[in-house]
């Protein structure tokens, strides 16, 4: 009506639109925040039995399947013998020692006089060099000949104090181990840089880190994250440095260094915490090359949106090279042969060189079968190819060497 105000009793002004920046973030994080969610779901439907016997098998046997503590542990690998065999060593040494200075004493047992009266045998020389070595000394054998005291000056002295030394050795081994390892942590961590995290040490992460070795990355330039001690024990017989952790876990990912990784290898046995991982690896680190294996191909885009770099279905790889080698067995082992680096022909990925700028592909001597420019892999007959530009990366199939 004409003069009324409007009505205002219980009604709030609409906010006007969100800054794009601030809308970008929140819808992130919504996104994020989905993805956790699902991958939560996906692993109680796990653990309440919804997937197949293949995922609950012991070889299936998954992050979330372990109880891990909250703290995770860094295992750097050692050249040591076991506690047994050093044991055995220092008492042998020891023993060693105590017959030594016996033998000496008894050769020169006319120079030393016996409470007892008569001459020394062989275990009142070795009774003296007992006591004598373990700084006892009852005085009731004593050197009295020049010869006899200018032995225990030069000989019995230092056997004595080396005596010491290899029982006393163990203690100290024992007090110096936590320094030891806390300098070569410490080492290890400040020349860490531009590693590969493997994720999971089954037969994937293994034949991963297989292949990284026999392209040249060194050993120390990998770092294997796995829940199971014993995991790591064989990645540290590998000569692998291992973390002991949940990897879904920021601080786990953190002690491997993942913050200033190269590339980050995610082979865990379960979709849902290869998700968690990708989420938890690229939230650490934007820049890192993130390598997922999943076993369903629906989960694809769901790893994409987490941030995976590459995403590789294995189940369905397996079966598509399965199908492959049974329409035609030469081209499954052709592709067998491709995927096995120093056998045969190997893929290879290098730069365009000076002198193959402005060429086509099918004009160099190697056999291209793609071409990366910029953020686009273009197959070697695509039309948009053209001439090879100097910034453009070949992917080619070579001779392996050797």
């Amino acid at each position: 009506m004409p003069g009324s105000r409007p009505e205002t009793t219980g009604s709030r002004p609409e906010p006007g639109p969100l800054p794009p920046p601030k809308r970008a973030r929140l819808e992130e994080h919504e996104e994020e925040t989905r993805l956790r969610r699902r991958a939560g779901a996906l692993g109680r439907m796990a653990r309440l039995g919804f997937f197949g016997a293949e995922d609950t098998s012991p070889e299936a046997v998954t992050f979330h399947g372990h109880r891990v503590e909250q703290s995770s542990q860094i295992v750097i690998p050692r050249i040591s013998p076991g506690p047994l065999r050093q044991v055995v060593r220092r008492l042998a040494m020891a023993i060693g020692v105590l017959l030594f200075t016996t033998i000496i004493v008894w050769l020169d047992r006319d120079g030393y006089n016996d409470n007892a009266g008569g001459s020394l045998t062989f275990v009142d020389a070795l009774y003296y060099s007992t006591v004598t070595l373990s700084t006892t000394g009852y005085g009731d054998i004593t050197p009295a000949s020049e010869a006899a005291r200018l032995v225990n000056i030069f000989i019995v002295t230092p056997a004595r104090v080396l005596f010491l030394i290899i029982l006393v050795g163990t203690t100290l081994e024992v007090l110096t181990e936590r320094t030891r390892e806390q300098f070569r942590l410490s080492r290890w961590r400040s020349s860490l840089r531009e590693h590969t995290v493997i994720v999971g040490y089954g037969t994937k992460g293994r034949s991963a880190v297989q292949t990284l070795v026999s392209r040249g990355v060194p050993h120390e330039e990998i770092v294997v994250v796995d829940p199971d001690p014993r995991v790591i024990e064989g990645a540290n017989s590998d000569g692998l440095v291992g973390v002991v952790g949940d990897a879904t876990r920021s601080e786990v990912l953190r002690r491997a260094e993942v913050q200033r990784a190269r590339q980050v290898v995610v082979t865990a046995h379960r979709d849902d915490t290869a998700v968690l991982v990708t989420l938890t690896a690229r939230q650490l680190n934007k820049r890192a090359t993130v390598v997922v294996a999943v076993r369903e191909e629906e989960n694809v885009p769901l790893l994409r949106q987490s941030g995976a770099t590459t995403v590789v279905t294995s189940s369905s790889a397996a079966g598509r090279l399965l199908g492959l080698s049974m329409l035609s067995p030469h081209v499954g082992r052709v592709m067998e042969d491709l995927l096995s680096y120093g056998q045969g022909l190997d893929l290879m990925e290098r730069p365009v060189v000076k002198a193959e700028v402005g060429k086509a592909p099918r004009e160099l001597p190697d056999l291209v079968v793609a071409v990366l420019r910029g953020h686009r892999l273009l197959n070697y007959d695509d039309a948009e190819l053209g001439a090879l530009q100097a910034a453009d990366r070949l992917i080619t199939v070579q001779r392996a060497e050797g």
